[in-house]
């Protein structure tokens, strides 16, 4: 299975979320997926990167052209691709793979997170969506998409459409055991007008 990684560019974290992402990395090599990701070696795309090399999985690295520099690309990875633009990226990460996993992460992380979700909660994707909740790190935005559905700003609905779990291994059985399910457009609201 190609699982597709979102996460963190920062190299300022606190070990705990370094350390997870590569564990992370690691049993997805380890079982026999690959990875596909946004190709940096820094932070915990980097971190998830070596997990799975160490693992000697295979590694899909996507990243726009601008960010081919030296000390951006993540060195061990099996396949590069260069795209024109940041939205052709996410785009060619999403295409080539069957899964995603959302590590801790800036705002381009929440982006292509709120993306996935909407278009599962649309009915146009069916795929796993699991987060990586290292350190309670998502505990805030959790909270924040409840309040939206108790406020009627989406369904409750969409808040079935992704798993949450702070172990590695959980997110990675969640992953392989997955029945695909998605949104739809019938289902977008919980109640009559």
């Amino acid at each position: 299975m190609n699982i597709c990684v979102y996460g963190a560019s920062s190299a300022s974290l606190d070990n705990i979320y370094y350390s997870e992402a590569q564990k992370l990395g690691e049993l997805i090599g380890a079982r026999n997926h690959s990875l596909v990701f946004g190709g940096g070696q820094s932070g915990l795309m980097g971190s998830v990167a070596a997990g799975v090399f160490t693992s000697n999985g295979s590694i899909v690295g996507i990243l726009p052209k601008f960010f081919d520099e030296p000390g951006i690309l993540f060195e061990h990875c099996t396949k590069v691709i260069f795209t024109e633009t940041m939205r052709e990226r996410k785009q060619k990460m999403e295409d080539l793979s069957d899964a995603a996993v959302v590590l801790p992460g800036g705002i381009g992380t929440f982006e292509e997170f709120f993306e996935i979700l909407t278009l599962k909660q649309l009915g146009q994707t069916s795929r796993a969506i699991a987060i990586l909740n290292t350190n309670h790190y998502y505990d805030p935005m959790l909270r924040l998409l409840e309040h939206t559905a108790e406020q009627h700003f989406m369904s409750k609905n969409c808040l079935e459409l992704f798993f949450v779990h702070s172990d590695p291994e959980k997110i990675l059985e969640y992953i392989e055991n997955y029945t695909p399910v998605s949104g739809n457009l019938s289902r977008l609201e919980d109640y009559s007008k």
